[in-house]
This record gives structure tokens, C-alpha cells and sequence, in this order.
């Protein structure tokens, strides 16, 4: 697999690149967009984005959980997890460029 992970600056650059506003400009609005997605998360509201997937939370119950080194038994605290969940638009997307990798090698 390997590759690049992206950061917030890559997406500051991608915005430059493709829109042409100022590196601060870009930055900043790249920070508002996360910032509103976290904000609604935190919120418990859901997040769609058209084409790419959808954000949520969901709700995990106290359970017993184990340590693996020990054996011991241990309360896990009831809390609230974040899921992500692809778009068919995405999930193809990302088949398709599997696919010619695959045809490349």
C-alpha cells in the first residue's frame, strides 16, 4: 500500500491550486470545514457529504471487556464511537483504482 497520507496543508494546497485563493485564505477555509464537521459530530448530528460518505456517532453499552496480557476482567465505560461509511460513488472509486494498480504490476 504504502503512499502519502494527507494532511490539512495538502488540502491548503489542493484548494490554492485548483480555486486560486491565498495560501491563508485556503488554510482557513479548510479549517472552517473541519471545524463545522466536528462541531455537528459533537452535536450527535450526523455529516453527508455528497459522493464521498457520511459521518456518524453510535452509542456503545458498558460491557465486560479483558486485558489480554493479564486475563483480568475489567468494566469497559458505556460511550460514544465515530463511524464513517463510505458512499457507493466512493467505495467504486476506489475499486476502480485498485483495479488498474492491480493492472500495473
Amino acid at each position: 500500500m504504502g503512499g502519502k497520507t494527507l494532511t490539512r496543508a495538502d488540502l491548503a494546497d489542493a484548494v490554492v491550486q485548483r480555486v486560486g485563493l491565498s495560501r491563508n485564505e485556503s488554510q482557513e477555509l479548510v479549517d472552517t470545514v473541519l471545524a463545522e464537521i466536528c462541531t455537528s459530530l459533537e452535536g450527535g448530528d450526523p455529516v453527508k457529504l455528497s459522493s464521498f460518505g457520511s459521518f456518524g456517532l453510535r452509542e456503545k453499552g458498558e460491557r465486560i471487556g479483558r486485558n489480554p496480557k493479564t486475563g483480568e476482567e475489567k468494566v469497559i465505560s458505556p460511550r460514544r464511537v465515530l463511524v464513517f461509511r463510505a458512499s457507493n460513488i466512493m467505495k467504486n472509486k476506489i475499486n476502480r483504482g485498485l483495479v488498474r494498480r492491480e493492472a500495473a504490476e
